[in-house]
Parts: C-alpha cells; structure tokens; sequence
C-alpha cells in the first residue's frame, strides 16, 4: 500500500505487523480492528491467509492426538494450496515430520527446557567476553549451568 500510495490503506494497516505476532487472545482494540482491516485491505489476501494458517497450526498443538491427526491432515492440505511460497515450503516440511509432531503432541513434550539452556549459556559466553583462555570459559559454563549450589559466605558484622 505504501509503494502505491494509497495513504488509506496504509494507515488501516498500522500495527498490523505487532498484531500478527501476537496470541489473539492478547489482542490490544486497535491490534484486533487493524487485524480486522487486514482481510478486507490486503490485495491477493496472502498476508491474512498465512495468519490465518499460522493460527491454526498454533492452535493445533492443543488438541487431543486424534483430532489433532485429522487436523494436521487438513492443514497440510490447506497450506500445500495456498500459493503463498513460504507456506507451501512449510507445509512440504511438516508433511515430512508429520510423525515426529504426531508424536510430540501425544506426549505432550516441548523444547522450552533446551531453549532456557542455551540461553542461559548465551549470557554466560557473553558475561565472559575479555577471559584470556577458552578453559576458563568452559569452566565458567560448567559452573553457572552445572547444577552445583555454590554460596558465598555472608559478611559478619
């Protein structure tokens, strides 16, 4: 709309980019009419479509194995026809790991505990910055995620 110019468009459209990262269910009023607006303003419709999708593989996740097998199904079918090349890869994917998410769903497991590690390294690495040897790093690593409850003693007065 902006490459138009068509300045009405492309104000409905603000906010629109926070809004489509958002849950839903946390939409702000204007977030949810710019959301609204979105469906009627957007040219072929591929930027609410791939929201639409976005919403129902997130949403999918919840559901109980068997309705969430029927649905992943659908899903795939849905996206493979989009015509939205990036949701048309996904979908290609997902087709391929439909087991490993099947299963994931059953279990009802998630990578959150991994992605904490590995953040929880990240500041390690970065609160590091200046040390002389990679050792020391390591043993700063090991430290910090190691699970050892290492206290100061505290001051006497």
């Amino acid at each position: 709309a902006r490459r138009e110019g068509d300045e009405e468009t492309t104000k409905r459209m603000r906010g629109v980019r926070y809004a489509v990262l958002k849950n839903p269910d946390h939409l702000t009023g204007r977030q949810d009419e710019s959301l609204t607006a979105l469906g009627n303003t957007d040219p072929r419709g591929q930027l609410y479509r791939a929201w639409r999708l976005k919403e129902l593989l997130r949403n999918l996740l919840r559901h109980p194995i068997e309705q969430a097998r029927g649905e992943l199904k659908h899903w795939v079918f849905w996206a493979s026809h989009s015509r939205i090349p990036e949701i048309v890869e996904l979908s290609r994917k997902i087709r391929r790991r439909r087991p490993d998410i099947l299963r994931t769903i059953e279990l009802g497991y998630s990578n959150a505990r991994l992605e904490a590690f590995n953040n929880r390294i990240k500041v390690t690495i970065r609160m590091a910055y200046g040390f002389h040897h990679v050792n020391n790093l390591i043993s700063f690593v090991m430290l910090r995620c190691g699970g050892l409850d290492i206290r100061l003693p505290e001051p006497t007065n």
